[in-house]
């Protein structure tokens, strides 16, 4: 599983770096964000990209986001 730490970037650079883990065949990937426009342009980009989409948010308020692949 692919771990990408996305706090405190500006969009669009966590839905780049996600995309990058998508394309390097990565099949999990979790991703730690802080932004709730962050997290929906990732739900978009996994509609897209055949990936479920699951978050939860952490004690600190931060979202833990899961991709699979379908």
């Amino acid at each position: 599983m692919k771990k990408i730490d996305v706090r405190g970037l500006n969009c669009p650079e966590p839905v780049f770096l996600t995309k990058k883990a998508i394309d390097e065949g990565n099949s999990e990937v979790e991703i730690l964000c802080d932004a709730v426009v962050a997290r929906e342009n990732i739900s978009r980009l996994a509609g897209k990209t055949g990936y479920s989409f699951d978050y939860t948010t952490n004690a600190d308020g931060d979202f833990v986001i899961s991709l699979k692949r379908n």
